[in-house]
């Protein structure tokens, strides 16, 4: 890292990722596939390194959210199978096509379309049908009521011309959770899931990929694996709850620009919520929101810094913050401070700031660089 960057920066285990990668892999029965999420920039550690390094351990599928994450991770070099899980305009099927892609299809209508429009082009899309099996936001309408005739679109939309329906998936909802109401939820949404694909494929069409199983499913329904599984989260290091010796891959660190002393009585930052009540070594970190540091967890939060943890004062500003160093006399301008990391937990952070780990991973903006590290 050159001296320009030493401001705020975010440190990228691919160590860990590859880490991570082989200790789910470990858990997969035999046959069964491994699709990387690697959408929003890879949950902030950078999709294309990410996905070079899955590609390399041998992963057989990424998945991104749309067009332009896909075309970015083809244009770096990136060759394997690529899904798009959200939705494409019908006239970008010329790039799907150009760019060797997978696309979701979430209703009849969508799959009319894009039927027709590899037609006009003389050419055939590979698609991943999506059934909403109880996430209630993308894919074919399935439950209750709508059983009968979310089949008759499936079987319809695999006969349709120029489209090779390679995959048929779902989404769970509350895997993550393993409370009873959870767990009989997750069950149910898998049982409509293969109630479907028994319906279809009797009906005479096949499915080489049946995927349902996001990280919490991999964790904690094993059973719902099926031919392929689509971890997120546990890449990356979260959400295994120490079952499967992940690594968490990026720490995120500044450093102190500025120290002061302040009299009791002297208010800190916008919104003089902070006020001294003693005389307070206090620092100025340079990063702020701007960087990714979410403004609810002004005043609830500590960074680690030379062997101790200091607490964030007063409102966090677009660009720095302020934390307390009476109790961490150590602490000088220029040491590093974890804002989370090895030493700092990125789960204790998001739960003072009443958010959830992806958020504040995806939120580590484009201005902090990334710093590859293969340990």
């Amino acid at each position: 890292m050159n001296d320009l960057q030493k401001r705020t920066w975010a440190e990228v285990s691919l160590g860990a990722i590859e880490n991570n990668y082989k200790a789910i892999r470990k858990r997969l029965p035999e046959g069964c596939k491994f699709l990387g999420i690697v959408k929003a920039d890879a949950y902030g550690h950078g999709a294309c390194e990410v996905a070079k390094r899955l590609e390399q351990c041998g992963a057989d599928y990424l998945a991104i959210a749309c067009l332009d994450e896909a075309i970015e991770l083809r244009r770096s070099g990136v060759k394997m199978p690529v899904l798009i899980l959200g939705h494409t305009p019908p006239e970008y099927v010329s790039e799907l096509l150009r760019y060797d892609l997978t696309q979701t299809v979430s209703c009849e209508a969508k799959a009319t379309e894009f039927s027709e429009a590899a037609g006009r082009l003389g050419g055939t899309l590979k698609i991943h049908i999506k059934l909403d099996t109880g996430m209630s936001r993308l894919g074919f309408l399935c439950d209750g009521g709508y059983f009968d005739e979310g089949v008759k679109n499936v079987v319809r939309t695999c006969n349709m011309p120029n489209l090779d329906v390679e995959g048929i998936y779902t989404h769970f909802a509350v895997s993550d959770y393993d409370d009873a109401e959870s767990i009989a939820y997750t069950k149910r949404q898998f049982k409509l899931f293969c109630d479907v694909i028994s319906a279809a494929e009797a009906q005479g069409v096949h499915f080489k990929i049946r995927h349902c199983a996001n990280s919490g499913a991999v964790v904690n329904h094993p059973e719902m694996m099926l031919d392929m599984v689509r971890p997120g989260l546990l890449l990356y290091g979260y959400g295994d709850g120490g079952k499967l010796g992940l690594r968490p891959a990026m720490r995120l660190v500044s450093t102190v620009s500025t120290i002061k002393y302040y009299e009791p009585g002297t208010c800190v930052s916008y919104g003089r919520h902070f006020t001294a009540e003693r005389r307070t070594r206090m620092g100025v970190v340079a990063a702020g929101y701007a960087d990714g540091l979410p403004w609810s967890a002004a005043g609830k939060c500590s960074f680690y810094s030379e062997g101790s943890f200091v607490p964030q004062c007063g409102n966090i500003c677009m660009d720095m913050c302020m934390v307390d160093l009476t109790e961490a006399p150590s602490v000088q301008v220029g040491s590093e401070v974890e804002i989370f990391g090895e030493n700092a937990s990125l789960t204790e952070f998001a739960e003072k700031a009443g958010t959830i780990p992806y958020e504040l991973l995806c939120a580590v903006s484009k201005r902090v660089p990334r710093i590859y590290l293969n340990v």
